[in-house]
């Protein structure tokens, strides 16, 4: 039963938690992110940065969220690590949409992981005008989009594009002041304004639940952020999410789990799983960014489904009848030690009130001693009574110790459960050592102490991947260096390569002039076109001094200014002709993509590199990451929940001592009133002796009756804190009745019929839920065989 509820109550928490597990990423899981997404993300400029315009944005993201392009990588910063030595197919689908969420153009961007360094990779993809992402890579088309990559042992990466239907459906609404509007009305607009997204689950399995066929959904989680600038936005609210504020901007990230309601058979009136975000802020002159959603079904897919299967031997109303009686029996317990607390307290005051009773009558003892005079007989009768009733009194003093002792026994046995139950170790409280044991206690929860443990272990934690993450620092700098090289490199090849084409085009040109210079003259001197001249040489009908003349006024033609100048123009505007400019552009990436040219720029970013200023960079960034990883997650839900954990467990110790301390007082005074009345008891004995020899010695009988008024005035100054133990003993009573009364209601019940007899049944759904989300690996096709994983990121158009 305990490892059956244990799995059910991890599952929903898994659940429900997402945007925070997923947004807790930071530090080193930013830089795989951005090593990665590098190399995969598409180069169409219109679908979502890959945060590496420059080495300087390492240095600005580590001091917070400052682009949407930073927003993003907070987001999706991941790294799927394959557990087998087969090809791993990581797949990232890009979603171009409209401000309204209509999608415009989807780009996909797969990863092969070659793990197994194999040199020939199968491959299965609907992608249409595929891009190799890495130099050197190949493949070989075969049937049914099958593909068989030339890998070299490494790892592949391709881009494309496809027509196809998304697993789930974004769509994007906007209110103002409560009403719908346009998104192309908001540019400039002020007041409430509500962002909404609905998500709509397009992608399920039939699977047989209790012999019931029903659609389980693929559980995908949907993380949607957007970045806010605080100078047009204020009040920002999100209905489930995450709100993060540096002072200038707000990043807001909200999630939901289309479909899990459904797939869980939870009612929405038992529990809410949430399935669309809504965002609300007061603006002043609208304008927004891109906002980015996540869709992924990792989450779920780190639960093994297997480990659910025992749910359907348990005896679950059994066991909820059980936890029903359990929590009557001790509401009931409680109610009748607050009743058996308020009639202690009400016979203690009677208690007290024959103690002022019996120091009125020790009063008058000493007021007769003093007048022994008027009646030493009466004064005999007095005392004799006197000792009879401190006799019996004193015959009690036992029993009630006892009494009292035992309740003092059974409240600390009711802390020692309650502090074990709350997860806290501690021996066995007895009277004597309950004090210690709770100041330890309360000491070890103190906040400090908690907050240096929990930074001490993630400190450790970060430093052992400092060097992982320089290693990603290096990469995306080097990456940079390259792009800056080969900028260099092309203006030094395209200077040289510009006036080689030039020459070849003013030859061309001159040409075509010299031949319509021909025409004219052959016209103007023979009186007929160039063809019938050249036919008419031909035959040797020109004699050689007219052909000579002609080629001498041609000569003379060309070398006019003005066709000097003709020949200049149409030169300059064949250069800037698309032909040209794509002769010289492939002239230049020619002379690029020799051995020699890729030798200098390989040279080139190693001396770079190497350079103390990259160097000094690279140990400035790393030493950013590092600082930034330990802050977010010391900041994180996790470090957070323990030490508010803490703080309110040491609370709840000091109130529980202070109750405990409430009844040692009383306990003490106890003890102390019935040792007085034994004193008052030998004093009254004394007194009766002393009345029978009165006459002896009168001294002796007034001493001993001021002794006993002496006593009887302690006895009743200590009376007041015996009825403010009980009081405070009662009140403490009657809060641990109410606390489990509202225990009662606002947990146990609402476990009860929250679960209502069908754990297994509930069991069965979350396994049927986990096995559909771990089918679910690929969006444009893979080969059997091969494991992977896919997310969707949807990015929408600004709004400005």
């Amino acid at each position: 039963m305990n490892t059956m509820n244990t799995m059910v109550n991890k599952t929903l928490a898994v659940l429900a938690a997402a945007g925070i597990l997923t947004m807790g990423a930071g530090g080193a899981g930013y830089a795989l992110a951005k090593s990665s997404s590098s190399k995969a993300l598409p180069q169409d400029p219109s679908c979502v940065t890959d945060g590496l315009s420059s080495v300087s944005s390492d240095v600005a993201y580590a001091s917070g969220l400052s682009s949407e392009s930073d927003l993003l990588q907070y987001m999706s910063a991941s790294a799927a690590t394959p557990s087998t030595q087969d090809p791993f197919k990581e797949e990232t689908v890009y979603v171009i949409a409209g401000q309204d969420g209509t999608v415009n153009k989807v780009i996909v961007s797969d990863w092969i992981r070659n793990t197994a360094g194999k040199n020939d990779v199968q491959d299965v993809s609907e992608l249409s005008d595929v891009q190799v992402l890495k130099d050197g890579e190949t493949f070989t088309m075969g049937g049914e989009n099958t593909r068989v990559w030339n890998a070299s042992t490494d790892d592949i990466y391709y881009q494309g594009n496809i027509e196809k239907e998304l697993p789930v459906d974004v769509k994007v609404s906007y209110f103002l002041d409560g009403s719908p509007i346009a998104p192309s009305e908001l540019p400039g607009k002020s007041g409430r304004v509500t962002i909404r997204f609905d998500y709509t689950n397009n992608t399920y399995e039939m699977k047989e639940i209790n012999g019931k066929s029903e659609k389980i959904y693929v559980p995908f989680t949907m993380l949607t952020g957007l970045l806010l600038d605080n100078s047009a936005f204020a009040n920002v609210e999100v209905s489930n999410g995450k709100i993060i504020n540096d002072g200038s901007r707000t990043a807001v990230i909200g999630f939901a789990f289309p479909g899990l309601s459904e797939d869980l058979g939870i009612s929405p009136d038992k529990l809410t799983i949430p399935d669309y975000v809504e965002i609300s802020a007061d603006c002043v002159n609208f304008s927004m960014g891109m906002t980015v959603t996540i869709a992924s079904n990792e989450i779920v897919n780190q639960i093994d489904p297997e480990k659910l299967k025992s749910g359907e031997s348990i005896d679950l109303d059994g066991a909820m009848q059980e936890l029903t009686d359990a929590m009557e029996q001790l509401t009931d317990g409680s109610s009748k030690l607050y009743d058996g607390l308020c009639t202690l307290l009400d016979k203690s005051k009677e208690l007290v009130t024959g103690i002022d009773q019996l120091a009125d009558g020790a009063q008058k003892l000493a007021d007769g001693a003093a007048s022994l005079d008027e009646g030493a007989g009466k004064l005999a009768d007095g005392t004799k009574q006197l000792y009879d009733g401190l006799s019996e009194l004193d015959a009690h003093s036992s029993e009630l110790n006892d009494g009292a002792r035992q309740v003092f026994e059974g409240l600390l046995e009711t802390a020692y459960e309650q502090l074990n139950d709350a997860g806290l170790s501690v021996p066995q409280l007895t009277i004597g050592n309950y004090a210690e044991v709770l100041n330890g206690v309360i000491n070890s929860l103190d906040d400090s102490a908690v907050y240096q443990q929990a930074l001490d272990t993630v400190t450790s934690a970060v430093e052992e991947k400092r060097d992982y993450i320089r290693g990603q620092v290096t990469a995306a700098v080097r990456s940079e260096v390259e792009t800056k090289v080969e900028e260099g490199v092309r203006e030094g090849v395209t200077e040289k390569v510009i006036p080689a084409v030039r020459e070849q085009v003013q030859e061309a040109v001159e040409e075509n002039v010299r031949a319509a210079v021909a025409e004219q003259v052959i016209q103007t001197a023979a009186g007929m076109d160039k063809a019938s001249y050249d036919q008419a040489v031909a035959a040797g009908l020109v004699d050689a001094a007219t052909q000579q003349m002609i080629e001498g006024a041609i000569d003379q033609q060309m070398a006019t200014d003005d066709v000097q100048a003709l020949i200049e123009q149409n030169t300059e505007a064949q250069m800037e002709s698309a032909e040209i400019q794509g002769q010289i552009s492939a002239a230049v990436d020619q002379q690029m993509a020799t051995a020699d040219v890729q030798s200098i720029i390989s040279s080139k970013v190693d001396e770079t590199m190497a350079g103390a200023d990259i160097v000094a960079l690279i140990d400035q960034n790393t030493d950013a990451q590092v600082e930034k990883t330990i802050s977010e997650t010391m900041a994180g839900d996790e470090v957070q929940t323990k030490l508010e954990a803490a703080s309110e467990g040491a609370k709840k110790v000091i109130d529980l001592k202070a109750s405990l301390d409430g009844y040692n007082a009383f306990y003490i005074g106890l003890s102390d009133y019935t040792s007085a009345v034994g004193q008052v008891l030998t004093g009254a004995g004394s007194l009766k002796d002393g009345a029978s020899q009165l006459k002896d010695g009168t001294a002796q009988l007034s001493s001993g009756a001021n002794t006993l008024n002496d006593g009887i005035l302690q006895m009743k100054d200590g009376a007041p804190a015996l009825i403010d133990g009980i009081t405070q003993l009662r009140d403490g009573a009657m809060q641990l009745s109410s606390g489990l009364n509202e225990f009662d209601e606002k947990g146990v019940q609402k476990i009860v019929d929250l679960v209502d007899g069908d754990l297994a049944g509930l069991a069965a759904r979350l396994q049927a839920t986990m096995e559909v989300s771990k089918n679910y690996i690929n969006y444009s096709g893979i080969a059997d065989g091969m494991d992977g994983q896919v997310k969707f990121i949807y990015k929408t158009e600004e709004i400005e």
